[in-house]
């Protein structure tokens, strides 16, 4: 199943990156964010795409193959592990889930302006639209956009 391309969506999408890539945040901290929503996901182009993506910026593949244990794993400073407990809240809405709590939201405040949490949530918010695109449309891994 493919979807058909509105000039209007592309422009909107095009805008939307461009907001998140001007937020002030640290490029590898957005990849780390769109890979662990797209792992939770089970969205295996966004996840193919995402690690491609962070390979071609520096990202090591011991951190990328741990990005799913982050919690266990001695890799991640303490600003990206704020970012990925707000990526896991922000994404896991599913019946019961607490979302995004004050004391999740409160620690990734401590390490990012408001400008660089709108930046952070925008990039959630839309690889979590993609995600559901491809699931939706049967997409496959090994493409990246």
């Amino acid at each position: 199943m493919k979807s058909q391309s509105n000039p209007d969506v592309i422009t909107a999408i095009q805008n939307l990156y461009k907001a998140i890539h001007t937020g002030g945040v640290d490029p590898l901290v957005l990849e780390l964010v769109h890979l662990r929503a797209s792992q939770i996901n089970g969205c295996s182009p966004c996840v193919f795409a995402g690690v491609a993506s962070a390979k071609r910026q520096g990202e090591t593949d011991e951190r990328l193959h741990n990005v799913v244990t982050w919690r266990e794993t001695p890799f991640f400073t303490e600003q990206e592990r704020a970012a990925l407990a707000l990526t896991e809240a922000a994404t896991r809405i599913q019946d019961g889930a607490p979302g995004v709590t004050d004391e999740i939201w409160d620690a990734a405040a401590a390490h990012f302006d408001e400008k660089q949490l709108s930046a952070i949530i925008t990039n959630i918010a839309l690889t979590n639209f993609f995600n559901r695109i491809n699931r939706a449309t049967r997409e496959q891994a090994g493409k990246t956009w």
